[in-house]
């Protein structure tokens, strides 16, 4: 059965009830997507945790290596890497307390999809979180 992303009432739901987004990826360069988009997602109020080996921080917050070097609950973890990262990214995602895995647009992997609803992890893929909140939520 072809992955399919959770209904926009649930995806709702998803961005009001969650504080904190671990952004896999999110760079410390103003012009790539994942940092505009980061810095949106934090406008919005969101806290953000920049998870990137290769960088000390963005957007004013201290990066950490991986998902496994947070010390604090995360809602959603959001991806901005290539689809052929996914199912590694979600093997440790499943070592975390997050229960929403949003890979960006154009991201896609069913091996991840199918690892991560064995674990009830909710998982969106292909779909801009900066979107999906102003079509949701709006401004």
């Amino acid at each position: 059965m072809a992955f399919k992303n959770p209904s926009n009432d649930r995806i709702k739901d998803i961005l009001e009830t969650s504080k904190t987004i671990a952004v896999v990826g999110l760079s410390d360069n103003p012009s790539r997507t994942s940092y505009q988009i980061s810095k949106e997602m934090q406008n919005s109020g969101y806290n953000i945790i920049p998870v990137n080996p290769t960088i000390e921080e963005s957007l004013g917050v201290k990066a950490v290596d991986s998902l496994k070097d947070i010390n604090e609950p995360i809602d959603i973890i959001n991806v901005f890497r290539r689809s052929e990262y996914l199912p590694d990214i979600a093997r440790e995602a499943v070592q975390t307390d997050a229960k929403v895995f949003w890979a960006q647009q154009g991201v896609v992997s069913e091996e991840a999809a199918d690892y991560l609803q064995e674990y009830d992890v909710t998982v969106l893929m292909d779909t801009c979180i900066k979107v999906a909140h102003s079509v949701t939520i709006g401004k």
